[in-house]
């Protein structure tokens, strides 16, 4: 059913963006909600690829709008969210939106779009090993790390909240684990 609503979210490190980016590549109709942050682009990020870029005060106002389906301040400053305009550009072309949103991102869209959306909670196999794939990454300091993991330990308290849990401790069969429950949700 086109127009379908997939909820992908995990703690920073648990493999949502990789599962999301896998799920996009598959014949599943789905496309990308691009959410808006205040945060700087990361690498070779590309505006309205990745994210939708945008000062704090540009997003203050589209909150004040009502413009946001969800948003949140993340961390200190740090604020995250879906555009409405986005979930409607999506559908409008007959598509299924696929949403690569933090815990309480999910959850919100969850509650919002009640029962017509099927949320994924990827669940890291261990603290430790989420510890581990962020320091790889490379991206963040040891303090900014450390944040992240004490995040993610409250995060993984609320994975109850989703519709599924995949455990992700091997990436190819999380992936497969993943496609089934979206391919069966969407009735192709």
């Amino acid at each position: 059913m086109k127009g379908s609503l997939i909820i992908i979210s995990a703690p920073s490190g648990a493999g949502k963006s990789t599962i999301a980016g896998f799920l996009l590549g598959e014949d599943l109709g789905l496309e990308f909600s691009v959410s808006a942050t205040t945060r700087d682009p990361r690498g070779s990020e590309v505006n309205g690829r990745e994210y939708y870029f945008m000062t704090a005060e540009e997003f203050k106002k589209r909150v004040s709008d009502n413009e946001f389906a969800e948003w949140e301040e993340v961390y200190k400053d740090q604020f995250y969210g879906t555009l409405g305009s986005e979930i409607e550009r999506i559908r409008d072309k007959g598509k299924n939106v696929l949403f690569d949103v933090d815990v309480k991102g999910g959850m919100s869209l969850k509650r919002l779009f009640n029962g017509q959306a099927l949320s994924i909670f990827i669940m890291p196999p261990s603290v430790e090993e989420l510890e581990n794939r962020l320091t790889r990454r490379g991206t963040d300091s040891p303090a900014r790390i450390k944040m992240r993991v004490e995040k993610a330990i409250e995060e993984m308290k609320l994975a109850s909240a989703f519709d599924r849990v995949v455990i992700n401790d091997d990436l190819e069969n999380a992936k497969r684990e993943v496609y089934n429950l979206v391919l069966d949700f969407i009735g192709d």
